[in-house]
């Protein structure tokens, strides 16, 4: 089902340039008091803040005597395009935190994990590449699940969630002749992910439920996305701006800006991962805030999802052994599990975890949508977020952002992004 993701040449370069600037292609270091300084790539977000991170990584150090941490934040939510810029200077980070492995792990950047060290997560074995698992696959996101304000509904005549496409369509009909935005959306600025999530519902949908492995099969050569199951999916996308649901005004907002903007009453939906419901659970609104799955053309359950996002080790650390305890231990200590549940709405995949007591409303729903759909076997790969051998080619997810963002804007339709698609998956094959 899955093949080995090709190497770019980009960062085979990259890798000898960094290997030319440090003896050890890293950044790690003693820092003469007996202790080996690592450096640890992180991001930060509203709910994910410098507070959250100090304090994780404080009581990961504790538990592995000898390392010292050296937090570097990444500048924007791109924080895979930043450690490319680091791989590329000569100072790739030691450990790092939801980088996308793929292509530093085909070029030699990353150390696997064995099957040892990953013995007490769920789902030991997700995302790999080449047969091997460069990134610890603690977090469960499902992404996107539809947010939306239970009043505005109420207000427009709306009575429950829709469950079929064209009750979709029906209720976002009556949520614009009421004067109301249907969805909120973003992708403004460093933030352009947040433009393509209702093009990866939209994918899960239609084409992964009926073709799991499709994306596998694009990398074999078998479909392209100028096909007609990946095209119509791409045109239904268009089709929700062409009617005037999606406001095109969002592009110009932030991750933060767009968040405000939905809590704010702003539109009646806000497609986002399940992370958002932390941030809902602690807004004034959060009473107001439901949720359900992207809606199927039979009402049946799909939900896209991506289990990954921990740490992954540098196989060019000088420490790289004790990179590797520190990454486990900042992933499995129960303290920080529940403060990223608590922040970020994460749904923890290691076994024998229960959430804290005490979560909202918010939260609560969105476990049980996605406890559903895994029920309903419904539970498909998230296009664009996935990190595998079935993942995007390096490269072409950043293009898709932009060509997502080129739909909002009406300045695309589907057969110009699908042909756009399959022209930037060429050439990225041949580097």
């Amino acid at each position: 089902m899955h093949r080995i993701a090709r190497t770019t040449m980009l960062l085979l370069l990259l890798g000898l340039v960094a290997g030319a600037c440090s003896p050890a292609g890293t950044t790690s270091a003693d820092d003469g008091g007996g202790k080996a300084t690592l450096t640890f790539l992180t991001f930060e977000t509203p709910n994910l803040d410098a507070k959250y991170w100090d304090a994780a990584i404080a009581r990961a150090e504790k538990k592995v005597p000898g390392v010292r941490i050296k937090k570097l934040v990444a500048p924007s939510a791109d924080r895979t395009g930043y450690a490319k810029q680091l791989l590329g200077s000569g100072q790739f980070p030691d450990v790092m935190i939801a980088v996308s492995p793929s292509g530093f792990a085909e070029s030699g950047q990353l150390a696997p994990f064995t099957d040892a060290e990953l013995k007490s997560f769920t789902f030991p074995h997700s995302n790999p590449i080449g047969g091997k698992i460069y990134q610890l696959p603690y977090n469960t996101q499902p992404t996107p699940l539809v947010y939306y304000r239970k009043s505005i509904f109420r207000t427009a005549g709306i009575d429950a969630p829709p469950k079929t496409y064209r009750e979709l369509l029906e209720d976002s009909a009556t949520l614009k002749k009421a004067g109301v935005d249907p969805f909120v959306v973003g992708g403004g600025g460093k933030d352009s992910f947040a433009a393509s999530y209702l093009w990866t519902a939209l994918v899960g949908t239609d084409v992964y439920r009926k073709t799991p492995d499709w994306l596998a099969q694009r990398r074999a050569g078998k479909v392209k996305f100028t096909d007609p199951l990946f095209k119509n999916a791409t045109g239904k996308f268009v089709g929700l701006v062409d009617k005037g649901y999606v406001d095109p005004s969002g592009l110009s907002r932030d991750y933060a800006a767009t968040e405000k903007a939905f809590l704010g009453g702003k539109g009646a939906m806000y497609p986002m991962g399940g992370w958002f419901a932390t941030a809902a659970d602690q807004s004034p609104v959060k009473d107001d805030i439901g949720v359900f799955p992207f809606p199927t053309e039979d009402g049946s359950t799909v939900l896209p999802s991506y289990t990954g996002g921990g740490m992954s080790v540098s196989a060019k650390s000088t420490h790289v052994d004790l990179a590797k305890k520190f990454a486990l231990a900042f992933n499995e200590d129960r303290q920080n599990l529940d403060a990223v549940v608590k922040s970020d709405g994460a749904i923890i995949a290691e076994k024998g975890y229960t959430p804290p007591r005490g979560m909202g409303p918010v939260y609560r729903a969105t476990a049980e949508v996605y406890d559903s759909a895994v029920a309903a076997d419904g539970v498909v790969n998230a296009f664009l977020v996935e990190t595998g051998d079935d993942a995007m080619l390096p490269g072409t997810v950043d293009q898709s952002y932009s060509f997502a963002q080129d739909i909002i804007a009406g300045r695309k339709n589907a057969d110009q992004v699908t042909k756009a698609l399959d022209e930037a998956w060429a050439k990225a094959d041949t580097e």
